[in-house]
């Protein structure tokens, strides 16, 4: 029984069930992109190369037949997945990120060390780290 009940623990950690739901969205988002390569971006390419679908390209080398055609099908819905990633999660993900990131307050019994930029008390007439001489402040 505590086998069980360890089992159910593990399964409803949120690690668990957080990575469960990310593979399930992340799939259902690998079709969305996949879709709009195949239905969007492969006909603009062949409006304007004059070829829809890459997959029949070939070439023949002593009897030995190179299928290249597929392969340039999976780079541009690669580099397809790749831009909608970068352009539509991860550049408005970063920039909501630093907006909402704040510099701490300064700390007012602190400064900087004109001469080695250490930290030093705001009293201080030496700094402890270089012993220059500090002007006190107002």
């Amino acid at each position: 029984m505590k086998l069980i009940n360890d089992f159910k623990q593990f399964l409803l950690r949120g690690n668990v069930v957080d990575l469960a739901v990310a593979v399930v969205i992340g799939a259902a988002f690998g079709a969305v992109v996949t879709a709009f390569v195949q239905d969007l971006v492969t006909p603009l390419i062949a409006a304007i190369v004059g070829q829809q679908d890459f997959s029949a390209l070939h070439f023949t080398i002593n009897k030995s037949t190179f299928t290249y055609g597929d392969f340039i099908n999976k780079i541009i819905t690669f580099v397809m997945i790749a831009a909608v990633i970068f352009f539509l999660v991860i550049t408005p993900l970063n920039a909501l990120l630093a907006r909402s990131r704040r510099e701490p307050p300064a700390d007012p019994t602190k400064r900087k060390c004109p001469e080695c930029l250490s930290e030093i008390p705001a009293e201080a007439h030496r700094c402890a780290f270089c012993t220059a001489e500090v002007a006190p402040t107002a």
